[in-house]
């Protein structure tokens, strides 16, 4: 469960740093889902908190899957833009994997996602 709760932390910690810094590659792909910089900026924020949520879940269980739910509601928020910008393919893999890796941990919590 540690290590469950770890990859999940580290990869929304990096994808949320990712959009909070507003690193090229983030602001392209703001531009091309129509959001704006601020508005992906957001969802950084969002991704960072839930991270935090998920390790804080390690000690408060509940807390980890609130913060679980969270993020698999923005996983689906990011599969809806994916699919609205006419994305295919390997554009989708991402959002794809990290559903399922978030899935994977609230299995794991006891949680029915």
């Amino acid at each position: 469960m540690i290590v469950l709760s770890v990859l999940v932390a580290a990869v929304f910690l990096l994808t949320g740093a990712a959009k909070l810094f507003a690193l090229a590659p983030m602001r392209e792909r703001a531009a091309h889902a129509g959001f704006s910089v601020t508005a992906y900026r957001g969802i950084g924020a969002l991704e960072i908190a839930g991270a935090a949520g998920v390790l804080l879940g390690l000690s408060v269980p509940l807390l980890g899957a609130l913060a679980g739910a969270g993020l698999l509601l923005l996983l689906v928020g990011a599969l809806v833009t994916h699919v609205r910008s006419h994305d295919r393919g390997r554009d989708l893999v991402p959002a794809v994997v990290c559903a399922g890796l978030v899935a994977g941990y609230l299995v794991a919590l006891g949680v029915s996602p």
